[in-house]
């Protein structure tokens, strides 16, 4: 799975400019028929047999990044925040358009660090006038951020583990997906980042019975971070709660019994901050019992965020286990 991580990570997609990152996961799953619905999802979908339920597993492929606002007589770009972006750790970042053009996150002089905020950065790319960076960019062009992948044994290192991780593992339950009684439908969503958009489209669209997202969660395994019992190298976290949801209690037993069963390694995940696409999916139409199998991901919505291949490998498990389940 680390290969196909690295490829994935190393992609170009903010939210609203996924084309690149959607076409390398097609070509990875070139096996199935896939279709991209109106907003840019990409929806795969297995027939199971009659009286299966239709389980909708969702993995958002968009990252975080920035967006072109403006451009000085000097060449600097200022640019809005794609997603949720801290500006404190932005200063001597570099990003990437997707024309390849390469800029750096620069600062203006400030008195103290409070003092920083969005207003006070811009991006250099190297133009000396407003005329020279025209021909490069242009306004409302979007750009990522650039940090290497990096294997660091059991963990990896790199920008977007948030949520190309969880897309790397539902790549792999759909290469190794067994028969089953259930109709999967497996969609790598759009725009996450900014309102879980593209899986309210697609939860309407396929009138799934049951909805697992696929995500990162944060952790509480750093000296003096938060106080949350999820940490590297334990297990997929089984979502509780987040800001988005109150996970189905029927759908959170579920994924407990098939870990225990299965000898798969878990953890309960109650996040105080955020949400998934499992938000948008348990709100569609009359509603749909919903879940989460999230994988721990330190640094999230940093250029450095980790996450390790053993918990990678057990939300995978666990995914395969419950599109196999007997569900009620």
């Amino acid at each position: 799975m680390k290969e196909l991580l690295e490829k994935l990570t190393q992609a170009y997609g903010p939210s609203g400019s996924e084309n690149s990152i959607r076409e390398l996961i097609k070509s990875e799953l070139s096996g199935y028929e896939t279709k991209t619905d109106a907003l840019g999802n990409l929806i795969i979908e297995k027939e199971g047999k009659q009286g299966g339920k239709k389980i909708m597993f969702a993995a958002h492929m968009d990252e975080i990044g920035v967006m072109v606002t403006h451009i000085d007589k000097d060449g600097f770009l200022r640019f809005d925040f794609i997603g949720g972006v801290n500006p404190y750790q932005l200063p001597a970042e570099r990003v990437r358009f997707a024309n390849g053009t390469i800029g750096v996150i620069g600062l203006e002089k400030i008195d103290k660090i409070s003092d920083l905020n969005r207003e006070k950065l811009y991006i250099d790319i190297g133009a000396e006038s407003k005329e020279e960076a025209e021909k490069l960019v242009s306004i409302g062009d979007s750009a990522s951020f650039i940090s290497p992948f990096v294997d660091l044994g059991n963990r990896f290192v790199s920008k977007a583990m948030d949520n190309r991780s969880a897309c790397a593992v539902l790549v792999k339950l759909l290469q190794n997906l067994p028969e089953t009684d259930n109709h999967i439908v497996a969609v790598f969503t759009v725009q996450e980042e900014v309102g879980l958009r593209g899986a309210t489209t697609a939860a309407f669209a396929t009138e799934p019975d049951y909805g697992i997202a696929l995500d990162v969660t944060a952790t509480g395994d750093t000296p003096k971070g938060l106080t949350m019992d999820v940490g590297l190298g334990k297990g997929a976290a089984i979502k509780v709660k987040d800001r988005s949801i109150m996970v189905h209690p029927y759908v959170k037993e579920k994924l407990v019994e098939l870990a225990e069963k299965n000898n798969i390694s878990y953890q309960m995940e109650v996040l105080e901050f955020g949400g998934t696409d499992a938000g948008a999916i348990h709100l569609s139409r009359s509603g749909v019992p919903s879940g989460a199998i999230s994988i721990p991901c330190r640094y999230v919505h940093s250029r450095s965020e980790m996450v390790d291949i053993r918990d990678m490998e057990a939300a995978l498990k666990l995914a395969q286990a419950f599109c196999g389940a007997d569900l009620r």
